[in-house]
């Protein structure tokens, strides 16, 4: 039977404290960094989704920033 990463964390990730959670996601992180260096982009050009990317993120900040029921005085 095959165990689901749902289940992982529910019955063996959750039990763990905040700061084994937090040691176990650096691990994580530092692994998926040094074995997939190639997988990230390192190029300086934004490509046509990352500048629609960036423009839904400050949309979506200046509406929760900025409500329409606040009037300008």
């Amino acid at each position: 039977m095959s165990t689901t990463i749902q289940e992982i964390y529910t019955q063996v990730i959750r039990t763990l404290s905040p700061a084994e959670r937090l040691r176990l996601a650096t691990l994580i992180l530092n692994d998926l960094v040094q074995h997939d260096a190639e997988l990230v982009d390192q190029s300086d050009t934004w490509t046509e989704q990352d500048r629609l990317d960036l423009v839904a993120f400050s949309m979506q900040y200046a509406e929760t920033s900025y409500p329409e029921s606040e009037e300008l005085a």
